[in-house]
Formats: C-alpha cells, sequence, structure tokens
C-alpha cells in the first residue's frame, strides 16, 4: 500500500444514533446501545462514526512501521452480519488472564467478535476496553 494512501473508514458527522436505530434487530441494537455506554464510560469521549459503520470513540496518532501515521479511534464497534465486531486496538496479546474471563467470543488481529453481549462478562470487557485505551494513550504521548 502506498504510503499517502487515504484510509476509507474516515471519521465523519454522521449521526451515531440514527446509524443505530437503523440495526434491524432489537436484540443486537440494545447491545450496541450498552457497548456505547460502556466505551463512552471509559474513554469519556462522545461516540462518533469512522466511515458508514463503525462506532469510533476518542483517537490517537499512531505512526505504522512502513512509516504510516495517521489518527484512529482508540475503541470502538460495529454491529456486523454475523457478529458484533468490538475493536480493541491493542490487540489482545497482552490480555490472556482478561481474555480467559471474558466468555464466549472469537477474534482476528485487532477485533473481538461476539454474537451477543449476553455472552460475555461485561465487567470483564469493560476492563479490557480500559487496558487497551490506557495503552494506546501511552503510545500516542
Amino acid at each position: 500500500m502506498a504510503k499517502n494512501a487515504e484510509l476509507k473508514t474516515k471519521l465523519n458527522e454522521a449521526s451515531v444514533e440514527d446509524f443505530l436505530n437503523t440495526v434491524s434487530d432489537e436484540q443486537i441494537r440494545a447491545d450496541c446501545f450498552e457497548i456505547a455506554k460502556i466505551m463512552k464510560q471509559v474513554t469519556k469521549a462522545e461516540p462518533k462514526m469512522w466511515g458508514a459503520s463503525i462506532v469510533g470513540f476518542g483517537s490517537y496518532h499512531y505512526k505504522g512501521a512502513s512509516g504510516r501515521e495517521g489518527d484512529w479511534m482508540l475503541v470502538g464497534f460495529s454491529p456486523r452480519k454475523q457478529n458484533l465486531t468490538v475493536y480493541i486496538m491493542a490487540g489482545f496479546e497482552r490480555y490472556d488472564e482478561l481474555m480467559k474471563k471474558l466468555g464466549k467470543f472469537s477474534t482476528g488481529k485487532s477485533c473481538l467478535y461476539i454474537k451477543k453481549l449476553a455472552d460475555v462478562d461485561k465487567k470483564v470487557l469493560k476492563e479490557l476496553v480500559s487496558e487497551s485505551v490506557q495503552y494506546l494513550k501511552t503510545l500516542s504521548k
């Protein structure tokens, strides 16, 4: 990828509430509002839309190994067809103990996939979000 390639997913002014209200599954919609509440408490930031379908909180400045740099959300989530995707930007390697207590989920590089919020321990999820956010804030200083 070219160093100056534009990110497709950009911070924008679309309404988070309007977006979440388009989620047709009632339980998923309720879970989204609950996740938003947790992330707002942790980051003390208002939710913002990133692209067309990601709700993000806060931001940090990154510089990748390739020299690419920019600003990205500290934490976020998206209601996808298959599952709720929670973006834990710090990844999961350093959170083994928390992950063992979290519940039913799968992961990608920095994506936590859950079918429904009831499948995970909300206190552990909040702690995971909090620790990831704190870690990212130390990196961008």
